[in-house]
């Protein structure tokens, strides 16, 4: 857990209740659904998460195709079906029906339903800005990332063993959270604790979650945490961003590897739910050789995505870990991708009735990222959507294509996570594939770690 100190902040931005407006009785007379169908008392044989999801398919075709009378009969269902406030699949089907309503009102698709949308405020997601201790606290509820943050640090105390010197490049969505736990480890070293270099992309983030704080601010609390623990650390964020592929970022390790490669010095690259969100195949292909970003030029049409892990390689690392949600969410096909998200962003909705009261504002805030999720994966198109999820197969594919070798997780490490679940709910669950572990949630995979050298 992160150990810094403060002040939490009581400020609260949450999404609002969601409701589908009624049309006038000459767009679709009373926006009653087509005859024959159940009234909303008889509705209740159409609750199951099949069944919505069924709903949600047909829905999004017709907003595809433009039709706004199908369009609204599938919302006068599913709106009496899944209210916001429901169980956890009802919750789930509404977030995709706001999605899908906001997808309309932004291609115009379905003019009727646009001009609902852009009519009623409550369809926008507004997600919470949290202090340090409120993150801290906030990603200690489930093992989400407490999974990867214990399996990273295990593999990375491994690796730089010895060294008197350690580079970090922490690649993380969570502002470096895991890292004062890696500190306490360091500074317990039998031949004491090394000189730490912690670099990270110093763009404020535009995806949830959201800190109060600047870089410079993070990094003083982070310097004087370490030196609390008599360990020196050096902190240092670089201009850099997902949307290039961390192109400024990789510019700087290369020079500083010039420097220090020879002296010694451990690389340690940590990726943590961050790798995602740069563009991979499916995005908008780089326009001409002018927009590459990095100095080398490719010998085919590759993705920033496989360019940055080749840039990665070139730095010859002494260890990289990549952790990430297992689910895959890059298809051009919104429909597609409709069925994978739902069959994924079903688990934190499940999951939050252990851990989580009705009404708390941890809870809201927990959801509203959820559900900005679901609008970016649903209601976005190019390089707006960034939520890219792909499957641990797809990236353990792309890491060996770019010449890295996977090595397996000790037993050690696999205790440590059995340890750290048995704080939470009894469905979250641990297995081995390959060299890999993965996180599950009532054996569904949910989060998977890897830990990789240069091949």
């Amino acid at each position: 857990m992160m150990q810094f100190t403060g002040n939490p902040s009581h400020s609260l931005h949450q999404i609002a209740p969601f409701s589908i407006p009624t049309m006038n009785k000459n767009q679709i007379h009373q926006a009653r659904p087509w005859p024959g169908f159940p009234t909303s008392k008889g509705l209740a044989s159409f609750g199951d998460a099949n069944c919505m999801e069924q709903l949600l398919v047909h829905c999004a075709n017709a907003i595809e195709s433009n039709d706004a009378t199908l369009a609204q009969q599938i919302i006068w269902v599913l709106n009496n079906i899944a209210p916001p406030d429901g169980d956890s699949n009802q919750r789930l089907t509404s977030a995709f029906l706001r999605a899908l309503i906001v997808r309309a009102a932004k291609s115009g698709s379905c003019k009727m339903l646009a001009a609902m949308a852009n009519a009623h405020r409550n369809l926008s997601v507004e997600t919470h800005t949290f202090s340090v201790i409120e993150l801290a606290n906030f990603v200690d509820l489930t093992p989400w990332h407490r999974f990867g943050f214990t399996t990273a640090n295990a593999a990375i105390l491994e690796a730089v063993e010895g060294y008197s010197v350690i580079h970090i490049v922490d690649l993380s969505s969570t502002y470096c959270m895991q890292i004062p736990t890696l500190i306490d480890a360091i500074a317990n070293r039998f031949e004491g604790p090394p000189l730490v270099k912690l670099t990270v992309p110093g763009v404020p983030k535009d995806v949830p979650p959201l800190l109060d704080l600047t870089y410079e601010e993070l990094g003083s609390k982070l310097v004087n945490f370490a030196r609390s623990r008599n360990v020196m650390l050096e902190f240092r964020a670089v201009p850099s961003t997902h949307a290039d592929g961390f192109a400024s970022l990789i510019d700087q390790l290369r020079l500083q590897h010039l420097v220090y490669a020879e002296a010694g010095e451990a690389l340690v690259i940590n990726c943590h739910m961050m790798l995602h969100y740069i563009p991979e195949e499916t995005s908008s292909p780089l326009p001409n050789t002018n927009s590459n970003p990095y100095t080398f030029q490719p010998t085919s049409n590759p993705s920033l995505r496989t360019m940055f892990l080749k840039a990665l390689r070139g730095l010859n690392p002494t260890i990289a870990i990549l952790v990430d949600e297992d689910a895959d969410l890059t298809s051009n096909n919104l429909v597609c991708r409709l069925r994978s998200a739902f069959n994924y962003l079903w688990i934190p909705y499940d999951t939050v009735d252990t851990f989580l009261p009705i009404g708390s504002k941890q809870r809201q805030w927990y959801e509203a990222n959820i559900c900005w999720k679901v609008e970016n994966v649903i209601a976005h198109e190019g390089l707006q959507r960034v939520e890219r999820v792909e499957s641990k197969s797809r990236w353990v594919q792309r890491m060996r294509n770019a010449e890295f070798r996977g090595v397996s997780f000790g037993d050690e490490t696999a205790s440590e996570v059995k340890t750290m679940l048995d704080e939470h709910a009894a469905g979250w669950g641990l297995k081995k594939e390959d060299d890999d572990l993965v996180l599950t949630w009532k054996g569904h995979n949910v989060v998977f770690a890897t830990a990789w050298v240069p091949g």
